[in-house]
């Protein structure tokens, strides 16, 4: 095996399905700009609420790592 570099980035997805649904809008998002990504890990989990406390939207905070081009 080959020695590698990789890049660590934050996404943040949201959905007003679910967590899950939130976590894989954000990979769908960024694989649009990004190639070669190799591992999504959750970091945070929140919720957006209204006024009144009701939640209107699930958010996932991601760590996404994709392979720098080259290595």
């Amino acid at each position: 095996m080959t020695d590698s570099v990789y890049k660590v980035i934050e996404v943040i997805g949201t959905s007003k399905e679910s967590w899950e649904r939130a976590a894989a809008n954000a990979v769908e998002q960024a694989s649009k700009s990004l190639r070669d990504l190799r591992v999504a890990e959750v970091v945070e989990l929140d919720l957006q609420l209204d006024a009144t406390g009701k939640v209107e939207a699930y958010r996932s905070k991601l760590n996404l790592s994709f392979k720098f081009e080259g290595t």
